[in-house]
C-alpha cells in the first residue's frame, strides 16, 4: 500500500522479497556485474524489501545487503518488513561481521510500525472457509 501511494505521488519505488533481492544480487560473476546490479536497488526514491526472517542469509548476503542500505542511507527510503526484532536479526544472519552496522543504519532514522493484529492472510482463509461451509449448507 505505501508503495502504491508513493507511485501515484510520482516517486519510483522497487518491491522485492528480500530472499529474491539477495539471490539475484549473489548470482552476479563479477565485482563490475554485482555493482550494475546494486544500482537497481539503490536508485529507486522507495525501496521495499520484504520478509526479512524467514530465510537464513550467509554474510556475503548480509555484506550485499549493508551495501544497499549504507547506499541508500540518509537519501532514498527503505521500506523493511520482517517480525523480528533487531536484538533477534542475528538469526538471520550468522556470523555477519557487519550485522551491527547495518542494524545502526536502520535504527538511526527509522519509523517502526509494529502491527500487533491478527493475520490478513489468516482472516482471509477464515472467511474463504466459512462462505465455503455456507454454500455447502446451501446446496444441500
Amino acid at each position: 500500500n505505501l508503495g502504491l501511494r508513493a507511485l501515484e505521488r510520482g516517486y519510483s519505488v522497487l518491491f522485492r522479497t528480500l530472499p529474491a533481492a539477495l539471490a539475484d544480487l549473489m548470482r552476479q560473476e563479477s565485482i563490475p556485474a554485482t555493482e550494475r546490479r546494486l544500482r537497481r536497488y539503490t536508485s529507486p526514491d522507495i525501496l521495499i524489501l520484504d520478509e526479512l526472517g524467514y530465510v537464513p542469509c550467509d554474510s556475503r548476503a548480509a555484506d550485499l545487503l549493508f551495501h544497499i542500505v549504507s547506499r541508500r542511507h540518509e537519501q532514498k527510503s527503505i521500506i523493511l518488513t520482517t517480525n523480528l526484532a533487531y536484538k533477534q536479526w542475528g538469526t538471520v544472519f550468522k556470523d555477519a561481521s557487519c550485522l551491527g552496522a547495518l542494524v545502526d543504519r536502520f535504527a538511526q532514522h527509522c519509523h517502526t510500525i509494529d502491527i500487533d493484529a491478527d493475520s490478513w492472510r489468516q482472516k482471509s482463509s477464515l472467511r474463504r472457509s466459512l462462505a465455503s461451509r455456507e454454500k455447502r449448507r446451501c446446496d444441500e
